[in-house]
């Protein structure tokens, strides 16, 4: 969504929790378990005191406020949880693969260690080595995925229609309507910086003396992608999951498909830098690959020397000596705006509206202090898609002021807000349905909380 509502309630709270932006979150407690209780068994499943417990301590910690009994909505959506992995566990369309399983439990250890600083500061935290980590997330994250998956299957066929919207639009009431942040389009030129021949030469020398010591059995692959790869996946030994060809760099899904049994690729250039890639297995049109990424090093000249270019570029444009778009076009090494003339386009919407909160940070700080069709000077930053350092220009097209939502300008909004509701309906429906055909065993301490769904307790 391309805007930010200034308004929150128990929905968002809830929701933040079992999406997992809760730290630490999914029962990992940074204490030894002593005495435990199981509060709740929903089919096979167990819902722990602890787990309740620890939950309502960083939902507190965080500074999240509710008007009811915090551990009472807390358990309750623990419960909501539990039913979603009960009947997800029946139902033979959804699958839950270990590769799955195993790339959420890297991106979770990885927040852990931005959140903490670091591997070993995550381990004194917790008191336990990251393998032991791993191994106590792995479960809860498994129920994460059946869960979020069986969701995703009770309101895939809801739709809203114009009509719907509009009238919805007219039923709300004036303090019912969202605020929408000021909004932003920009144009873009990005200058990535020249890599010397030399250190191109020395990243791909050390990526095929990888491949021979693999090859001659002195080392795993997965080892060597943790010791020495640049990629994001270093820590999962450079596995990406299961992709199709869509999903991937050109170069690197031209490679990586014609790979047979577990073989390694040559040297490979992609957008990302070098890789040398292992295929793991094949599904169908998909692939499951591990790689090992470097990226040469650009030295301090040759980056001074690209944001002086862009300087030049940016001086030319402003005295109208070439246009922005057609500038962005010959020039930009950005491949996802210059074939417009380096129109920006929201990944969350695609539209060409951005929120502060969906600006890449060193934009958000330029673009906020420019005059419509003012050009900045050059700003380094980091390309959120390569991950390669790069310099940019912007120019500012248009800036809308905060306001108060409408049909006209916030079309999509109102109509998402709608989709949302309708949603939240059908799956209410369904908790109420399968609450009436699941075992359901409440511990006597929680019987009087003020439930949202009335027949926990039979």
């Amino acid at each position: 969504m391309n805007m930010i509502l200034k308004k929150m309630n128990r929905k968002l709270l809830t929701a933040a929790i079992f999406l997992g932006l809760i730290f630490p979150g999914g029962g990992l407690t940074a204490q030894d378990k002593v005495v435990d209780q199981i509060l709740a068994v929903v089919g096979s499943n167990i819902i722990l005191k602890s787990d309740v417990e620890e939950m309502s301590k960083q939902v507190q910690a965080q500074g999240h406020t509710t008007e009811g009994d915090m551990k009472c909505e807390i358990f309750e959506q623990f419960l909501i949880d539990k039913l979603l992995v009960a009947e997800a566990m029946l139902d033979t369309n959804i699958v839950v693969t270990d590769s799955e399983i195993n790339q959420h439990l890297e991106a979770r250890i990885n927040e852990y260690i931005m959140y903490l600083g670091s591997e070993k500061n995550v381990e004194n935290y917790f008191k336990k080595p990251i393998m032991a980590i791993k191994a106590e997330l792995k479960e809860n994250i498994k129920d994460m995925i059946y869960s979020r998956k069986m969701r995703e299957t009770i309101v895939k066929n809801v739709t809203v229609t114009p009509s719907e919207v509009r009238l919805f639009y007219r039923n709300l009431k004036d303090e019912e309507i969202p605020v929408v942040e000021p909004q932003f389009e920009y144009r873009q030129i990005t200058f990535a910086p020249h890599v010397e021949v030399d250190e191109e030469n020395r990243v791909k020398a050390e990526l095929r003396e990888y491949k021979r010591r693999v090859e001659d059995g002195e080392i795993d692959f997965a080892s060597l992608a943790v010791l020495y790869s640049e990629a994001p996946e270093q820590r999962s030994g450079g596995e990406i999951g299961y992709k199709g060809r869509a999903e991937l760099d050109p170069a690197y899904s031209a490679a990586a498909f014609n790979l047979r049994d577990d073989k390694i690729s040559n040297v490979v250039k992609s957008e990302f830098g070098y890789h040398i890639i292992q295929l793991i297995d094949r599904k169908g049109e998909s692939i499951n690959t591990r790689h090992i990424l470097l990226k040469p090093k650009i030295s301090p000249e040759d980056m001074q020397l690209a944001q002086n270019k862009l300087d030049s570029l940016a001086n030319m444009i402003r005295k109208n000596e070439i246009p922005f778009e057609q500038a962005a076009m010959l020039f930009s090494s950005d491949k996802n705006s210059r074939n417009n003339g380096g129109l920006a386009i929201n990944p969350n919407t695609m539209s060409t509206k951005f929120g502060l909160t969906e600006l890449d940070p060193y934009v958000s700080k330029v673009i906020t202090t420019m005059k419509i069709n003012e050009i900045s000077d050059p700003f380094r930053i980091v390309d959120s898609n390569t991950l390669q350092t790069v310099y940019k220009i912007i120019r500012l097209i248009s800036k809308t002021e905060g306001h108060k939502a409408n049909l006209q300008s916030d079309y999509q909004l109102i109509s998402n807000l709608y989709l949302e509701k309708k949603q939240q309906e059908a799956l209410q429906k369904w908790i109420a349905l399968r609450q009436s055909q699941t075992y359901i065993r409440i511990d006597r301490t929680y019987a009087n909380c003020n439930y949202q769904y009335k027949n926990w307790i039979k």
